[in-house]
C-alpha cells in the first residue's frame, strides 16, 4: 500500500529523508527502462545524468523542450502516479504542484559524480519547499553510485554556501562548503528497481562516481506545496548550475488541491490551443 505510517512520516520530518515500503511493479519499471533507452537515443548531445525536464514533450521541428531535451510523456505519467501522490500529500499537504522531473542516468564505468549539495540552492520557489521522489529504474548500490544523504541536515532550513567546481566530470558545478556538514554521517540509500526515496529541499545529498560495470538510473520527481510560488524571474545559481534550466518557461502542473498563493502560472510552457 502507498500509505506512509507514523514512523515513516516522523523520520522524514526529523531526518529529512525516507525510503517508503511502497514499490512500483516490475512491469512498470521495465516499460520505463525502455522509455529511458529511447530518451537517451533521442538526446545524443546531452549527458545522460543531465536529462532535465524529461517529462516535458517539446514543440516544433526538433521536438525538444526549452531546456534542450526531447522528453517523454511516460515520465509525466510517472509523476502523476496516484500512489506516489498519496505519499507526497502525507508529507507536504493536499495541494501538490509538479514543477520538475530530472532523469539521472549514470553509465557504467564513467557515470559522473553528483557533488554534495542542497536542492534549494538552485531552485526558484519561495518559500523554499519541495519533496523530491527519487524512483530507481536500475538497482542503485554503493558500487554504482547510489544517492547519499546527510541525516537531519535539513533541520535548520537554511541553504549553506556552495563553491564552484571547475571540473567537467560533475553533474552539478557547485558543491556545499565542507564546513556545513560531516561526510562521515552520510547514509547510502540503496534501492532495488521500483523502490524510491523521498527527501526535503534542504537536505544535503550527493552521489559518487559510477566506476562499476552496472548502469545506475533514476528519476527525480519534484513536488512543491500550493503555498509556494515558482518565481520565474529567479535563477538562484545564476546560470552556473552545470545543467540547462529555463525556469521562465517551464510548465507547472497542479496535480491536487489548489494553488493557495494564486500566483502560480499553469499556462506558461504549454502549447497554445
Amino acid at each position: 500500500m502507498a500509505t506512509l505510517n507514523a514512523t515513516e512520516i516522523g523520520q522524514y520530518h526529523a531526518q529529512g529523508y525516507l525510503v517508503p515500503g511502497f514499490r512500483l511493479p516490475a512491469a512498470r519499471i521495465d516499460h520505463l527502462r525502455a522509455t529511458l533507452d529511447k530518451l537517451i537515443r533521442d538526446n545524443p548531445g546531452v549527458r545522460p545524468e543531465k536529462l532535465v525536464s524529461a517529462h516535458v514533450v517539446g514543440q516544433g521541428s526538433t521536438g525538444k523542450n526549452d531546456e534542450g531535451v526531447k522528453g517523454s510523456k511516460d515520465f509525466l505519467d510517472l509523476a502523476m502516479e496516484p500512489e506516489i501522490l498519496d505519499m507526497v500529500a502525507q508529507l507536504i499537504g493536499p495541494d501538490i504542484i509538479l514543477w520538475g522531473c530530472h532523469v539521472f542516468c549514470k553509465p557504467a564505468g564513467d557515470g559522473h559524480e553528483t557533488p554534495w549539495h542542497q536542492d534549494g540552492h538552485y531552485w526558484p520557489m519561495r518559500p523554499l519547499a519541495t519533496c523530491t521522489v527519487w524512483v530507481a529504474l536500475d538497482e542503485s548500490t554503493t558500487e554504482n553510485g547510489c544517492l547519499r544523504v546527510i541525516p537531519a541536515s535539513h533541520a535548520a532550513k537554511t541553504t549553506h554556501p556552495h563553491l564552484m567546481e571547475d571540473r567537467e566530470d560533475l553533474v552539478l558545478s557547485q558543491r556545499t562548503a565542507d564546513e556545513a556538514f560531516n561526510e562521515a554521517d552520510a547514509v547510502d540509500l540503496q534501492l532495488l528497481p521500483g523502490e524510491m526515496s523521498m527527501h526535503d529541499v534542504y537536505m544535503i545529498h550527493g552521489a559518487k562516481v559510477n566506476h562499476s560495470t552496472k548502469r545506475r538510473a533514476g528519476v527525480a520527481l519534484r513536488y512543491m506545496p500550493g503555498t509556494s510560488v515558482f518565481e520565474r524571474n529567479l535563477n538562484p545559481a545564476d546560470g552556473k548550475s552545470g545543467v540547462s534550466v529555463a525556469f521562465a518557461t517551464r510548465p507547472l502542473w497542479l496535480l491536487r488541491g489548489e494553488d493557495k498563493t494564486g500566483r502560480n502560472d499553469f499556462k506558461v510552457g504549454f502549447p497554445v490551443p
